[in-house]
């Protein structure tokens, strides 16, 4: 693995920039489908630095913001009972729920602690035989064989106060569920370099023929993502819609078996519902029956929550690049980063987040990556 440094050089950025307006002869639209991405993107204003015309629109590649409502809803109903250890990631914790978050939830007496694995939820609920341990299985491909290994040891170890509040959504069945909108404005995707790196790519494949769309395997870093915009251009402009693997020292097209099985073994596909997207079949993934005793939805009840997002986020607009952020009327007034109406706004990687820690139309100083001069990309 090379230095992140050399992944964040000016020059090379300077001379990327000025390939892709070189290659460049009409209008294009590309969507980058992680999250993380996005963040680079636009802190780094790679978007404001391309062609006139290029245009990079930001996908649902959040997994904290996909996260139906109502399952943020359930969790809450879950950590709330005095029984109850509830065990998350942290950047779950500020998710609005109906009516409060997790961290509000913990200010007033929840057992609610922040864990850096599903594994140590699993210690957690060793440790305390008398009390019901219940953690939050939140995330793409890329989090899925940790969450099931726990889902695995806690079978084989036999414990039954462990349980998983499980959220899991699927990358491809999203990017069809877009391609096939009425609405839809995507030319090309990048896609995100950590989910193939589990899965590998070959379920992007068959995408990029029915759809006659190009799709790259992108990295994280604004080189990786410039070389992946430029990858991407170069197939529009050529009339190729191929899957290509920009992002070589992380990616093989088999991704890795081993995690893969992994998953395979404690989960099946399923439908899945995506927070302001609504229904998107096989798109998730639920608890084998045979390991069904471990589902927090059943052992609490909680399967009934409905709930109704806040009628000022268009969080499902954004999800879906339909809109940006300062498209949103509450953007930056009622909707904050202290306040935040959606899930877009309080995750690390939601877009409106992104847009707002660059100062993006709300007279805040853009604050660049340290290790990239901001003139680097302009």
């Amino acid at each position: 693995m090379k230095y992140l440094d050399e992944y964040r050089d000016p020059v090379l950025a300077r001379k990327l920039v000025a390939e892709i307006a070189r290659v460049t002869t009409r209008p294009w639209t590309l969507m980058e489908v992680c999250g993380g991405q996005t963040h680079t993107i636009v802190k780094q204003g790679i978007d404001e630095s391309l062609p006139a015309g290029v245009r990079m629109i930001h996908g649902p590649g959040c997994p904290v913001c996909v996260t139906p409502l109502e399952q943020v809803d359930k969790a809450l109903a879950i950590a709330a009972r005095p029984d109850v250890i509830f065990t998350s990631y942290g950047d779950m914790l500020r998710v609005p729920g109906s009516t409060t978050d997790l961290l509000s939830l913990k200010a007033r007496g929840a057992d609610v602690r922040i864990v850096y694995s599903p594994l140590d939820a699993l210690k957690v609920a060793l440790a305390h035989p008398d009390r019901q341990v219940v953690f939050f299985a939140v995330g793409f491909e890329t989090t899925a064989p940790a969450n099931a290994m726990a889902v695995y040891q806690a079978a084989a170890l036999g414990v039954d106060n462990f349980s998983v509040l499980v959220s899991h959504v699927l990358v491809p069945p999203a990017m069809e569920a877009l391609l096939s909108s009425p609405r839809n404005q995507v030319q090309a995707f990048l896609a995100a370099g950590h989910v193939c790196a589990v899965m590998g790519w070959t379920e992007y494949e068959p995408i990029a023929e029915r759809y006659h769309v190009p799709i790259v395997v992108t990295g994280f870093e604004p080189l990786d993502l410039l070389e992946g915009i430029l990858m991407a251009i170069v197939q529009l402009e050529e009339g190729r819609a191929d899957v290509e693997n920009q992002y070589a020292r992380a990616v093989k097209r088999d991704g890795n078996p081993l995690a893969q099985e992994t998953i395979f073994r404690v989960f099946e596909i399923g439908d899945r519902k995506w927070r302001g997207v609504g229904m998107i079949p096989a798109s998730g993934y639920h608890l084998k029956p045979e390991f069904a005793r471990f589902d927090a939805e059943r052992r609490f009840h909680v399967e009934g929550i409905d709930t109704r997002e806040h009628p000022a986020c268009i969080a499902g607009a954004i999800l879906t690049g339909e809109k940006t952020p300062l498209e949103c009327t509450a953007y930056g007034v009622l909707c904050s980063p202290q306040k935040p109406l959606g899930a877009p706004m309080v995750s690390s990687e939601g877009t409106c987040a992104a847009f707002y820690s660059a100062g993006r139309g709300i007279g805040l100083e853009p604050r660049p990556l340290p290790m990239v001069a901001p003139e680097a990309l302009r």
